[in-house]
């Protein structure tokens, strides 16, 4: 079985979880996800499974949209309300959705976020998670994230000196929503956490193509699963690509260096180009030539016979 698996992520399982059991059900140890979700998150996680365990790097997409709930009247140790309340203040006023609005439209485009003390960032070779568990609290450098997209969904709620809140964001790779969840409390004036998140789409991968587990088992015990994976191929087709003809595919699963396209001349060092045989099978992932402008060389080769 070899192939991208859209997951619908479910509550309460971290993505370490989701990859054994999908191993478990699949019946191989060749799983891999593509972007961490927290336990209570829920929403598009895509696996890869064999061969595309290879091509889990390229997929942990530059974009994800997310919806999510704010919760304004209390903070907590997380940032969401997995966390022990940290500070209080009553809203004991009404918050209108035009104050709202007005926010997140000044959130829009690149701004500085500093990550969460619970979180995977590494400082001094420890993860930031780790500091927090032994009580202790150290300094995290802020880091520029990009907000493409961030609009209000549905009314404004005010209720038993709380505020409440849906919103739509799409934003860059390494965005803590439940830290722009704090960030939107701030400039309100109040204590807040993220109290629901929903990744509905990372990269090019919809919330609407996903598969829970239960319908994963289903199609497992009909056979059809297969059905349901995106090959390598389609999973990389955003990427820039090139089709070779097969007396060059045979070079290629040898990691032969290849000229570079002329109309990807432009492309910095490094920047992935997925090779394809005329047949549609991604043989390889290339790359510009860091010494030889003209040239790309092989960074991942996925099929080594043609």
């Amino acid at each position: 079985m070899e192939g991208v698996l859209l997951l619908n992520k479910p509550v309460g399982m971290t993505s370490h979880d989701c990859v054994a059991k999908m191993r478990r059900l699949a019946k191989t140890k060749k799983v891999g996800h593509t972007g961490t979700l927290d336990p209570d998150v829920t929403g598009v996680l895509p696996l890869c499974l064999g061969r595309a365990t290879k091509i889990v790097e390229y997929l942990t997409a530059s974009s994800k949209t997310y919806e999510a709930e704010v919760t304004m009247g209390f903070s907590t140790t997380t940032e969401d309300s997995s966390g022990e309340e940290v500070a209080r203040k009553k809203v004991n006023f009404k918050i209108t959705q035009d104050e709202v609005e007005h926010v997140l439209n000044s959130m829009l485009g690149s701004i500085e976020q500093i990550p969460p003390m619970y979180s995977a960032v590494k400082v001094k070779g420890k993860k930031l998670y780790e500091y927090a568990r032994a009580g202790i609290e150290v300094e995290r450098p802020a880091r520029v994230i990009t907000i493409d997209d961030l609009v209000l969904l549905g009314d404004v709620i005010n209720d038993n000196d709380l505020t409440k809140f849906r919103f739509r964001v799409t934003c860059s790779k390494g965005t803590y929503v439940r830290t722009l969840a704090v960030m939107i409390g701030e400039k309100l004036g109040y204590p807040a956490h993220m109290s629901h998140l929903i990744r509905t789409k990372s990269g090019e991968f919809e919330l609407a193509n996903c598969l829970t587990f239960e319908e994963i088992e289903a199609a497992i015990e009909c056979g059809t699963l297969e059905d349901s994976l995106l090959s390598i191929g389609e999973a990389l087709k955003d990427l820039p690509n090139l089709i070779i003809h097969d007396t060059l595919a045979e070079k290629v699963k040898n990691g032969a260096v290849l000229e570079l396209p002329s109309e990807y001349q432009d492309l910095e060092v490094g920047s992935p180009i997925a090779v394809y045989s005329e047949d549609g099978r991604c043989l390889a992932i290339y790359a510009k030539h860091p010494a030889k402008q003209h040239l790309m060389k092989p960074t991942k080769v996925l099929y080594n016979e043609i």
